[in-house]
């Protein structure tokens, strides 16, 4: 099916609305059940070099940055919206900042995506692959898959749940726009220099690993 781009709720209510709270929640419990946040860590432990900043974009909450920090790893925070949480590290860096205006990239050769590249247009991809890919070393994304399995399977599953109506909508609106095999970085510009890896998971994560060889 193609990837069809709509507004989601939760990014346009304000940070303290008690729906956006609620569907933060739900967004740390999908992340927990879909295992992203286990799974960005271990590819931060095997790719991150001492010395080096990795970059969460779409931090929101702070959940998976807080968690890293805390295993030992060094990450940095990029939100558009969310301010840094309370207990945020002093040592760290929240930007509060449009990843498409940022400008800072160069600081940091490592980026972190978790389902926040699925919110870019196809051109608006592109124009961040071109813009930001020579500064980069690594590039770490969990992003929807976009099968109707994965409608279905959250659609059960969010109801079981007992999810917000939010989660419910822009759920459905975030596997419509999500990717399959290697759209990513297709669209991201990742061809000769760099060794990228796609895998798509059993509960709905389309992932990519993408390191510079050149």
């Amino acid at each position: 099916m193609p990837r069809v781009l709509a507004p989601e709720i939760l990014d346009h209510l304000p940070v303290d609305h008690p729906a956006a709270r609620r569907s933060r929640r739900d967004l740390r419990l999908t992340n927990a059940l879909m295992g992203n946040h286990r799974w960005l860590e271990r590819g931060l432990r095997r790719h991150l070099r001492p010395g080096e900043a990795a970059l969460e974009l779409g931090a929101g909450d702070g959940s998976f940055a807080r968690r890293a920090n805390e295993a030992g790893l060094e990450v940095h925070a990029l939100d558009q919206t969310c301010p840094a949480p309370p207990g945020w590290p002093a040592q760290r860096t929240w930007h509060v900042a449009d990843l498409r205006d940022f400008t800072h990239y160069a600081d940091y050769p490592v980026i972190v995506g978790n389902l926040v590249f699925h919110h870019l247009s196809d051109a608006e991809l592109r124009h961040w692959g071109a813009a930001c890919r020579d500064h980069l070393r690594v590039i770490l994304a969990s992003e929807p898959s976009r099968r109707r399995g994965s409608a279905l399977l959250f659609a059960i599953l969010g109801r079981l749940l007992r999810a917000d109506p939010v989660t419910l909508h822009d759920a459905r609106v975030s596997i419509a726009a999500g990717f399959v095999g290697h759209e990513l970085p297709e669209l991201l510009g990742l061809g000769a220099g760099w060794d990228v890896r796609c895998h798509a998971t059993a509960l709905g994560a389309c992932r990519m690993v993408a390191v510079r060889t050149a």
